[in-house]
């Protein structure tokens, strides 16, 4: 059985979480919406549904988890390098989700 590369929570969410590690340039579809993955993106982490640009909310389960720091494509990995918690400061975590 073939595990679908991403999920999207909530009908509402501007991002799917991989549920599994998808590689850049990878072709995937999530709830129907086709993607190209902009980037190497590891399993639990998010991409952009849709392009998101600086100040956009973050979409997930159905509620806002953060807001983007620059520009995402659609496809793009979206993580603590271009997106800041609305909850917690950035400043505790690195790149990868590690606190630091």
């Amino acid at each position: 059985m073939s595990i679908d590369a991403a999920i999207r929570l909530s009908p509402e969410d501007n991002v799917a979480v991989c549920r599994r590690p998808v590689t850049k340039g990878e072709r995937i579809a999530v709830d129907g919406i086709a993607l190209i993955a902009e980037d190497d993106v590891a399993l639990g982490h998010k991409l952009a549904l849709v392009p998101l640009e600086t100040g956009d909310k973050v979409l997930k389960y159905g509620m806002p988890i953060g807001s983007v720091t620059c520009g995402v494509r659609r496809g793009g990995w979206v993580h603590v390098h271009n997106m800041k918690s609305d909850y917690i400061p950035a400043h505790l975590r690195d790149a990868h989700g590690d606190h630091a």
